[in-house]
């Protein structure tokens, strides 16, 4: 990769519909928090799910409450609303929700992590379904999006463009899963061991590879 060679990148490849991602939330901000201003945060959709109308599996629900209750026990901050298995009809669809983060960006940067945390506290704490657009543009409007420009830009070709764009770069970095965080230092990747509880973690993680290269 070109991109970058003279900075120093943290890429966060993430789904707003990761179960992980959620669990991870609180120590991505954190860690946000306590990174020298040189290093540069750039998020990057990793798309979960490709979009689908079908009833998700019972299988695949089961496995999924399963991943939360695990969540739920290594991460004990980190609660999930059960409600959601029995009061929406779940599918196995993220890139709905992705486009969504790209569309907030649009409009401004500045709507991106606002976004993304709308679509998580709607889906793990308020048991509603960003799979569907009409509680998506609910929540552009609520975190005070052009609710009209908004639905434009939400099923635009030229959006769709750009999220299969950011799928195809969290493959180029190498990432393994969501969330995963890639450092771009000196030309090269290095992927970080996430701790889900500890920011320092991996703050030492990012000293080593460049306040001691």
């Amino acid at each position: 990769m070109n991109e970058g060679e003279n900075k120093t990148i943290l890429y966060y490849v993430h789904d707003p519909m990761c179960s992980w991602c959620w669990g991870f939330q609180r120590v991505w901000q954190q860690l946000q928090a306590k990174l020298p201003d040189y290093i540069e945060r750039r998020l990057v959709l990793g798309g979960l799910a490709a979009d689908s109308a079908e009833p998700m599996p019972m299988a695949l629900q089961q496995s999924l409450q399963a991943i939360w209750r695990r969540i739920e026990q290594q991460i004990p901050h980190v609660q999930f609303n059960f409600d959601f298995w029995t009061q929406c009809q779940p599918r196995r669809s993220t890139y709905p929700a992705c486009r969504a983060v790209i569309a907030a960006r649009l409009q401004s940067p500045s709507y991106e992590a606002a976004m993304i945390l709308a679509i998580q506290i709607t889906y793990y704490q308020q048991a509603q379904n960003p799979s569907d657009d009409k509680v998506l543009v609910a929540l552009a409007e609520q975190i005070g999006l052009d609710k009209n420009q908004f639905f434009q830009q939400l099923n635009h070709p030229d959006v769709q463009q750009q999220l299969v764009g950011e799928i195809s770069l969290a493959k180029a970095l190498g990432a393994q899963g969501f969330p995963s965080l890639l450092l771009l230092h000196n030309g090269e990747i290095t992927r970080l061991n996430l701790d889900y509880n500890d920011a320092k973690v991996m703050i030492d993680q990012v000293n080593e590879l460049v306040v001691c290269s």
